[in-house]
């Protein structure tokens, strides 16, 4: 899962990160449920996940996504295969709201997101500066849940 990380990092359209965290660290900034690995031959290929976006009450049932696919597996369908398994085990659970912020140049990510039910909402200008200078905008993107009795 680190090397898959490193990829996303390497990649320049995954995240504004520019290190990839030890287990420790990671784990304890993501929900320890629903987290999803995807497998080919014995090797992880990509994973998914949930970071809570507040320890306020109220915002108990929602949750931002991350995904990352392996630069072999990319284009293979494992994105769309995980984020589905991803929505399924999250309406299970009462999760009502998933948001993902993904670049605007990641164009498969953001098709793979709204194939499974997620809309634009809009895009962060100049979200956050990269760790070359360069501001980036963020596309902003929502899943309401269809069982947990948001209407």
């Amino acid at each position: 899962m680190a090397e898959i990380y490193r990829q996303g990092i390497e990649s320049g359209d995954a995240t504004f990160e520019t290190e990839v965290p030890d287990w420790e660290s990671w784990a304890a900034a993501r929900s320890p449920d629903c987290r999803i690995v995807a497998e080919s031959d014995g090797r992880v290929v990509g994973y998914a996940g949930l970071s809570p976006v507040s320890k306020r009450p109220v915002y108990a049932g929602v949750r931002e996504v991350m995904i990352y696919i392996a630069e072999s597996a990319r284009g293979q369908g494992v994105g769309g295969r995980l984020l589905r398994e991803l929505v399924d085990e999250t309406e299970a659970r009462g999760i009502w709201t998933l948001q993902a912020g993904i670049f605007p140049e990641n164009e498969a990510s953001i098709r793979i997101f709204q194939r499974v039910g997620f809309r634009i909402l809009g895009t962060h200008e100049r979200l956050g500066r990269f760790h070359d200078g360069r501001w980036r905008d963020v596309v902003l993107m929502e899943r309401r849940s269809l069982v947990a009795g948001v209407d």
